[in-house]
């Protein structure tokens, strides 16, 4: 069984070498762009923006004056009423064509008002987009670290195996001179099984750890690859952390997410306006121009009128000014103002709620970070303390002082305190990254 256990681990040990020679290096910010680059959920935002750019667009050229022509051709078949004024029967041909524009003088404010309501959506957008690219960042550090992490714990497991496999050659060799029994190698080859299994279990976490990235990447487990593992800063006593009240002010100035409620709530102040300025009236200046020609037209000597002077003749154009005053539409306008300021209150306590949440995961992450940096003090003198218990327990095992059971309890203790203590160093890490990049710098390990 112990041989069938040590030919898996070399296996999968070989497998793992093997790929990662033959697999390329990611650093986290080439994680970082890639996941900008080609994420779905970023490029749905960057279709929005530009949905709303185009709105944007469109406000401003309602300002500008429209024009549209019209053409009409008609074919009469039949009796008709001639130049004399008798009927006959004849079939005519006969075009019309119209010019027609119209620009808004006035009306309440409304365009401007559009223009702004456009602008700040738009300007909504990009903070949006901005936001997914950010919630897109803190993923892949933290599943980069993650990755770290798991990469460390297979370390520790296969040293612990090297351990346990000096101390089955030395079991070994006391046994066979009649030192230690039979029973105390037997225990100690079953741990080795065990910690055989511990490597493989962090082997699997590494494995979906990397999955975890690939997938946050939308890339194919087949394009997979490795990550750099860069220099990680130094974890010391008299480290402090930023006050998460000056986090939190910074912040509140920088994070889209609060931009973009603001910019939601300046939108619900225009479109408030926009709807008062449909109480008021509106003044429209307009133009046209129409012509018209028939085959049959002749003058009272029966000679046909030609092409020419049919249309100077049929010319009719004019220019003029429409006053439109609402009185009662059945309460339409009214109602609109009423909505949009319950709208504009939404977006009121819309934005003072992003900002409770962002305060919150400041606070959250400050607390954090603060438990976790206090595990790891506390942990690094578990593991100093549990080093130094496990190699006076291994010293009394080797002269047969003590049984495999207390040689192996103290080899699990050391471990575990081995293993919180990373999972403590790499939270502390992950949590005040978290705190920077709200503070406003980049994500970088």
């Amino acid at each position: 069984m112990k041989r069938m256990y040590s030919l898996i681990a070399v296996i999968l040990l070989l497998v793992v070498s093997t790929s990662a020679q033959a697999q390329e290096k990611w650093s986290l910010q080439k994680c970082i762009d890639y996941a900008v680059q080609n994420n779905i959920q970023i490029k749905q935002q960057a279709l929005n923006s530009d949905y709303y750019n185009n709105q944007l667009g469109q406000a401003r050229h309602n300002r500008l004056p429209n024009l549209n022509a019209g053409f009409q051709n008609n074919m009469s078949f039949g009796r008709t009423i001639g130049p004399d004024n008798t009927y006959l029967d004849i079939n005519s041909n006969s075009t019309s064509g119209s010019l027609s524009t119209n620009v808004t003088l006035w009306n309440g404010f409304t365009l401007s008002n559009s223009i702004k309501v456009a602008d700040m959506d738009l300007r909504a957008s990009l903070e949006d987009m901005q936001k997914a690219k950010d919630d897109m960042m803190l993923n892949i550090a933290a599943s980069y670290l993650e990755i770290l992490f798991a990469g460390e714990l297979v370390t520790v497991a296969e040293d612990l195996l090297k351990i346990t496999q000096l101390q089955i050659d030395r079991t070994g060799k006391l046994v066979e001179a009649g030192s230690l029994a039979k029973g105390s190698l037997l225990e100690i080859e079953a741990q080795y099984a065990r910690e055989e299994l511990s490597v493989v279990n962090a082997q699997n976490r590494l494995q979906l750890a990397y999955l975890g990235l690939y997938q946050l990447l939308e890339l194919p487990s087949t394009e997979s690859f490795t990550i750099e593992k860069p220099i990680l800063p130094e974890i010391g006593a008299n480290m402090s952390l930023l006050n998460s009240m000056d986090v939190f002010k910074n912040a509140v100035q920088l994070k889209p997410a609060v931009k973009s409620a603001e910019f939601k709530l300046e939108s619900a102040r225009n479109q408030l306006l926009i709807a008062k300025g449909n109480l008021l009236p509106s003044l429209t200046f307009g133009g046209n121009y129409y012509n018209f020609y028939n085959n049959k037209y002749a003058d009272f000597s029966g000679n046909k009128i030609i092409f020419s002077d049919q249309l100077k003749s049929n010319v009719r154009y004019g220019f003029g000014l429409s006053l439109n005053i609402p009185i009662f539409n059945r309460y339409q306008a009214q109602t609109g103002v009423s909505n949009s300021q319950i709208q504009l209150e939404n977006f009121e306590l819309q934005l003072q709620n992003t900002k409770n949440l962002l305060r919150k995961d400041i606070e959250q992450a400050y607390t954090n970070a603060l438990a976790a940096f206090k595990r790891y003090v506390a942990n690094q003198k578990t593991v100093i303390s549990s080093k130094e218990a496990f190699r006076y327990t291994e010293e009394k095992f080797n002269v047969g002082m003590i049984n495999s059971v207390e040689y192996n309890q103290s080899k699990n203790n050391l471990s575990s305190a081995q293993s919180d203590l990373l999972q403590a160093k790499y939270e502390y890490i992950f949590r005040t990254k978290i705190l920077d990049f709200y503070n406003g710098l980049t994500i970088e390990l």
